[in-house]
């Protein structure tokens, strides 16, 4: 091992830590904007720390350009370097995402069509890895006497600077939720212990208390999700559900900010809870991206030598602006950015672009479907019916190429898997149709609360999750509901109504909408038109959308929950 090789892992281990101390330094802020109840501030911290990754990357492949030589040398040669910097970080607790930021600086230096670079991995596999003791990731509470005492036990461990407001009131209030769940589920209310993570999960205006119950050798999630407001914080939900608790940790939904000093451990023992959730979603909402996004190739990869399938058209109607082509039987589907868009499309592919950077820096409410985007990603060419290469080399050329036995993506974003919304609606009965036109409404009200406009309303647009979850998930025309300018439908349009069938949300000056058009142009069938009307009418009104732009612009962070309505604790005062 040469002292370069060694110079350069120490230059490349430095810039880790320096970005693994802002990234933890945001993270820990976030106990202190939940108690202050500094919305603002939390939500710009959100904001920021997803691109501290790349910042601390560009930064150091500069230097290291600069600077030494072996930056740019063979293989052998990163060989010494990968073992000199493996030996540093052999005790790490978090020396997964070290190798990460390893692999991402070497690639963009070195080869950034490398994309074998980013799926090795050295970390094991978090389904082999041994399950973490209490004295690592989580706290152990036998129950003795009743369930009450020890929730209450469990609130005071985690203390803020902000008093409960009624801390035995609550505890009894979750005790009975509890009981009661497992009376339901199990016949038995007796619990043998709660075992439940040591740090706090940070989102938004929440904070979130997460764990499991021992029960009868059955193991069952527990989440009690706080808030703070005039008076103190309080239990506002107890979630006992593994589908309320995948929810809470969807793809769709900004990352949480904890301290995880061990982020393998914390995944194993959240996986425990939620055992269908893939480990690389777990890293993603925990906010190391770069690490979910590596581990997304990973099992990507496993899958495909599992399987003779081959990547096809997606189901649904082709849009204008992407190509979206998925496997039978993998939970996602891979989107490229077309050359050339028809009309009426006026945007560019950079445009595009910038839509999914935003979709990436807002909070997505739970409604926008969050796309992990890669560069030079290469499979082998057999893996893809011939529709799918015609389809690439008329529309895409410019960002895939046949390489051999090859193809390589130039850009992609790799997307969970949903059916279109208009596809759904043709296969179920009445009631689920109905079901889903109401939530396609609280889809909208929900995104139009984070100030986000979909700017297409199209069924197409939309999708089901397995959950029966209404998301969007085409972003071409979206953009921040205060850029907007909503108007009233001229009178002269109004006559002319019924005389085309093209939509007319937008028109006017830029970012004139008239909300009135969206009836006409949602897709939807007369009785469902119907539904969606009685249960969310005002979104047709230009003074809905107008009351919201407005309180966004005052700076208002408005209130919308990752959980059921139905799981929020009752209280009578």
């Amino acid at each position: 091992m040469t002292t370069e090789s060694s110079r350069l892992a120490a230059s490349i281990l430095g810039a880790f830590r320096e970005f693994t101390r802002e990234f933890s330094a945001i993270t820990r802020r976030s106990k202190k904007r939940f108690e202050h109840t500094d919305w603002l501030a939390q939500e710009a911290d959100a904001i920021a720390r997803p691109y501290l990754h790349t910042k601390f990357v560009d930064r150091t492949t500069d230097e290291l350009r600069g600077r030494l030589e072996i930056a740019a040398g063979d293989a052998s040669s990163w060989c010494q370097v990968s073992a000199a910097y493996s030996e540093q970080i052999c005790h790490w607790t978090n020396q997964e995402l070290a190798q990460t930021f390893l692999r991402s600086v070497r690639r963009r230096v070195v080869d950034p069509t490398d994309i074998d670079l980013c799926m090795r991995s050295s970390s094991p596999e978090p389904d082999d890895h041994v399950e973490p003791s209490d004295s690592q990731t989580y706290s152990s509470y036998r129950v003795e006497t009743n369930i009450g005492q020890v929730i209450e036990q469990i609130l005071r461990s985690r203390s803020f600077d902000v008093p409960y407001r009624d801390i035995s009131g609550d505890s009894s209030l979750v005790a009975d939720r509890i009981e009661l769940e497992l009376r339901q589920s199990l016949g038995s209310t007796k619990v043998d212990a709660f075992e439940i993570v040591r740090p706090v999960f940070f989102r938004n205006k929440g904070a979130y208390i997460i764990g499991r119950i021992r029960v009868a050798g059955v193991t069952l999630p527990l989440v009690l999700a706080l808030l703070n407001s005039q008076g103190g914080i309080f239990v506002d939900a107890v979630l006992m559900k593994e589908a309320e608790v995948s929810v809470l940790f969807s793809f769709m939904r900004s990352h949480f900010h904890v301290e995880a000093e061990a982020p393998l451990e914390l995944i194993v023992f959240l996986r425990t809870i939620m055992p269908r959730k893939p480990a690389h979603k777990l890293y993603i909402s925990l906010g190391f991206t770069e690490h979910g996004k590596a581990e997304l190739l990973r099992d990507l990869q496993c899958h495909l030598a599992q399987t003779q399938e081959q990547f096809d058209i997606a189901p649904g109607d082709q849009g204008m602006v992407m190509l979206v082509f998925t496997l039978p039987s993998y939970d996602a589907v891979l989107k490229i950015i077309r050359e050339r868009f028809a009309y009426p499309k006026t945007i560019t592919p950079r445009e595009v672009a910038s839509r999914y950077s935003l979709v990436f820096e807002r909070d997505r409410v739970g409604r926008l479907i969050e796309s992990q985007e890669f560069e030079y990603v290469r499979f082998g060419r057999d893996r893809f019916t011939n529709n799918v290469l015609r389809a690439l080399a008329e529309e895409a050329s410019a960002t895939t190429r046949i390489d051999g036995n090859d193809l390589v993506i130039g850009h992609v974003y790799v997307e969970r898997k949903t059916r279109p919304l208009n596809l759904h609606l043709r296969e179920v009965d009445e009631e689920a149709g109905h079901k889903a036109v109401i939530d396609y409404g609280n889809a909208i009200r929900e995104l139009a609360a984070a100030n986000i406009f979909p700017g297409d309303f199209l069924l197409k647009n939309f999708g089901v999750t397995r959950y029966g979850r209404v998301v969007f998930y085409d972003y071409d025309e979206l953009c921040l509901l205060t850029d907007c300018n909503f108007r009233s439908l001229p009178p002269q349009r109004i006559l002319e109504v019924d005389e085309t069938t093209e939509p007319w949300l937008f028109g006017g000056a830029e970012n004139d909408i008239f909300p009135e058009e969206f009836r006409r142009f949602s897709g939807l069938s007369p009785k469902l038109r119907e539904v969606l009307e009685r249960h969310h009418g005002e979104l047709f009104s230009v003074e809905f959308w107008r009351a919201m732009r407005e309180r966004h612009l005052a700076g208002e962070i408005m209130d919308y929950f990752p959980y059921p309505q139905s799981q929020r604790l009752i209280r009578t005062k």
